[in-house]
């Protein structure tokens, strides 16, 4: 399985059951919180989704970089989500009133689909039964050579 599918795949398994617990939260916090719930679980969803697909976006980028590379980017690519995140509850808890987005909706949302979002992708994960192929010795083929 090359780089490209097996990263489409492990996408497809973390966003399919945290798309159902979205779904599943949205009912239950428009059940529980009226429209103020709705909105809050439909902005945790959409905040959840986005965070964790630019991770997978990020690997998919890097698939040829060298490690070192792949790794700064990746720290880059966390910090900037950490940031522009911060900004966003920022804005939503400043600029929407507690009446229109519910505030605890949002958290229980978010915490329910990221838990799905992760069990899914390590699901995927197991299933990809990806072989990684061990780094070569370079003293072991010195001695094969003599």
């Amino acid at each position: 399985m090359d780089i490209a599918s097996s990263n489409k795949a492990m996408w497809r398994g973390a966003l399919i059951p945290s798309m159902v617990l979205g779904v599943l939260a949205l009912v239950v916090s428009t059940i529980v919180k009226g429209s103020a719930g709705l909105l809050g679980s439909a902005l945790a969803t959409f905040t959840v989704v986005v965070f964790f697909s630019v991770s997978l976006l990020v690997g998919r980028l890097t698939k040829n970089a060298d490690p070192i590379s792949t790794m700064a980017l990746a720290m880059f690519s966390y910090f900037t989500k950490l940031l522009l995140i911060a900004g966003f509850l920022i804005a939503v808890t400043r600029l929407t009133n507690e009446n229109d987005v519910d505030r605890t909706s949002f958290g229980v949302s978010a915490l329910v689909i990221a838990t799905g979002w992760l069990a899914g992708e390590v699901r995927a994960f197991f299933k990809l039964r990806l072989q990684l192929p061990l780094p070569q010795n370079p003293e072991a083929k010195k001695d094969g050579d003599s």
